[in-house]
């Protein structure tokens, strides 16, 4: 994949995980002036925030990822099967640009 490409999709992922973890920030900010006080309400508070929680959580991995392909790319092993050192195909990279793995090596990984 070309350099200028693979930063392009980097950059376009960081940009879109930034503004979502930027949106949950805000978020957790104003839940809590605007919630009710109510006692039959907190299983439902504990539960919204524990989901948001998990999307914090999964939104910071998802920059870890952005940050590893990041260093890859400059290290020029962008591109490369971290596992098997095989070529990611392009197609590959254009639908998830912080793969390190071949699609079979994932789906290998996953099972």
């Amino acid at each position: 994949m070309d350099t200028n490409r693979a930063r392009e999709l980097l950059r376009h992922e960081r940009e879109r995980i930034e503004k979502a973890l930027a949106g949950e920030a805000h978020s957790a900010d104003t839940d809590l002036a605007t919630r009710d006080q109510h006692l039959g309400d907190q299983g439902t508070e504990l539960q919204d925030d524990e989901l948001a929680a998990g999307l914090r959580e999964q939104l910071a991995a998802e920059l870890a990822d952005v940050e590893r392909a990041e260093e890859r790319l400059a290290q020029g092993t962008y591109g490369v099967s971290i596992e098997s050192g095989e070529p990611i195909p392009d197609e590959r990279l254009e639908a998830h640009p912080t793969a390190e793995r071949t699609a079979e090596e994932q789906a290998r990984l996953e099972r």
